[in-house]
């Protein structure tokens, strides 16, 4: 299938872009977030003072006439998830970029980073239902064709139902894989899917939130469309009372949201779609060393 040149290039400069983060900041601190699946026999080395004498290896130590310890390494391949939410609702942003867009280039930066730590990387999008999921495989090839995903995909619906995408990794992952979530998780009942997501797997929420959904600007009578019903009101920006109940409903549904997510059990970054996505990733990868 060709992709159309508008797409090959969004692709190309977001890698670009994403290898400079990479390279001079980030792969270090994905690296030492996240540990590996064990530790492997790696060789055989001659005993000094310190060594822990409970690794010397006996039969060759008697072979030789001189005493041997096992040397291991980490096991260090992981499976990354990416799992994005697509919903109507990542249709929206007043700074730079979209909440999708801001998702976008979150997984590209965790995916190049897993690819220079030989990682392997999958793809999940989902919004109601699962959309198209990705196995996961090796090498920036791969990644390029996640990024080309990402950026071309139609997905056939608008609305949003989380917990249909949790319970499509916990069937299909067969083995433990780090899970990154991309989501503004503006959703109900999706608790007790994501828990025992989050028993067998490493799952990370990462919570992509807009300014602009917590408080309404005065731009007199308006009309907004609700991007996963297609709904349709005019509503009067300028009525101090319209707006109090507007940012009291917000409130009201993301305290609901936030105490879902605690309920989870999973570990938690929030990334406004307005400011840097960095550095909020980076200061979780720290506080997981």
């Amino acid at each position: 299938m060709s992709l159309p040149p508008e797409v090959l290039k969004k692709v190309k400069l977001l890698e670009i872009n994403t290898r400079k983060l990479v390279n001079n900041l980030f792969a270090g601190e994905y690296h030492t977030a996240f540990k590996g699946q064990g530790m492997t026999f790696a060789d055989f080395r001659e005993y000094v003072p310190g060594d822990d004498v409970r690794s010397i290896s006996w039969p060759l130590t008697a072979r030789t006439g001189k005493p041997f310890i096992k040397t291991f390494e980490e096991e260090r391949e992981l499976t990354l998830i990416l799992a994005i939410d697509v919903s109507g609702s990542s249709d929206f942003g007043t700074g730079p970029y979209f909440k999708g867009e801001v998702m976008t280039h979150m997984a590209a930066l965790l995916a190049f980073s897993a690819v220079k730590n030989n990682d392997q990387i999958g793809l999940l999008l989902f919004s109601d239902q699962v959309e198209h999921f990705v196995p996961p495989k090796k090498g920036r090839g791969h990644v390029h064709r996640l990024l080309r995903d990402l950026f071309y995909y139609k997905p056939k619906s608008h609305r949003t139902k989380l917990a249909s995408g949790f319970t499509y990794l916990q069937g299909i992952l067969k083995k433990r894989a780090t899970v990154f979530i991309f989501s503004d998780f503006m959703d109900d009942g999706f608790d007790q899917a994501l828990r025992l997501l989050g028993r067998k797997h490493d799952v990370v929420a990462c919570v992509v939130n807009d300014a602009a959904e917590y408080s309404l600007p005065q731009m007199g009578v308006i009309e907004v469309q609700d991007a996963e019903t297609g709904e349709v009101l005019t509503v009067d920006t300028s009525s101090a009372t319209f707006r109090s109940q507007y940012e009291q409903a917000v409130l009201k549904r993301k305290e609901q949201r936030d105490r879902l997510l605690r309920l989870s059990q999973v570990e938690r970054v929030d990334v406004k779609s307005s400011e840097d996505y960095v550095n909020p990733l980076v200061a979780f990868f720290k506080k997981r060393k």
